[in-house]
């Protein structure tokens, strides 16, 4: 553990803010688009790996507002399940920095987002896989790797989340790295309610 301890701020947030912004430069679908990020941190070392699932967990943690919930339903009809919500939450950290920081200041903003604008006018149960404003797969990226760098197999999960745990401690202690901080968040959603009109009933 205290290997872990001493290479603490090897991946800190503008790092982890700028493999988010190649995340989404990247070409191609979602599948291309992880592979590229495995790639990125099979470069690092394994505990890296976990500063960034790290990262990742405090940013995601940020988004878990009523005000977000009420936008997100919203854009799915009602169908946002609280697992549905959580892989929002990863595919809002997905978009970058800056369409993060909007949407958490403002819901509203989610109206500006060119793949939930691609959404209007079909119902979810027409959208394929890939467009669903979620990414749940995400979330198992630094595991995998952390996985095939340390080759520990069937005892990966049990060394990577004591890792996180060691890291998420740290940043808890007085003048560790919170990944964000919360924000005022504006309540209402008028453009998003035009373009996702509640249906009418039967």
């Amino acid at each position: 553990m205290s290997v872990v301890v001493a290479i603490l701020g090897g991946l800190d947030g503008e790092t982890f803010w700028a493999l988010m912004g190649g995340l989404g430069r990247c070409p191609g679908g979602r599948h291309g688009r992880l592979e590229w990020l495995r790639g990125e941190l099979r470069c690092r070392l394994a505990a890296e790996g976990v500063e960034f699932q790290a990262h990742l967990e405090a940013t995601c943690e940020v988004v878990a507002t009523g005000a977000l919930w009420r936008a997100v339903s919203r854009i799915e009809s009602g169908l946002c399940s609280d697992d549905g919500f959580d892989y929002f939450a990863l595919w809002l950290v997905a978009q970058g920095q800056g369409t993060y920081k909007a949407v958490l200041a403002d819901p509203d903003a989610l109206a500006d987002v060119a793949e939930v604008r691609a959404l209007t006018g079909r119902s979810p149960r027409e959208w394929r896989d890939e467009e669903w404003p979620e990414w749940e797969e995400l979330d198992y990226v630094a595991l995998e790797v952390f996985d095939e760098l340390t080759g520990q197999g069937e005892d990966c999960g049990e060394a990577f989340y004591e890792v996180l745990e060691a890291i998420q401690e740290t940043w808890a202690e007085p003048g560790g790295e919170p990944a964000d901080t919360e924000a005022e968040v504006r309540i209402g959603t008028p453009r998003l309610d035009a373009l996702f009109p509640v249906e009418a009933g039967p």
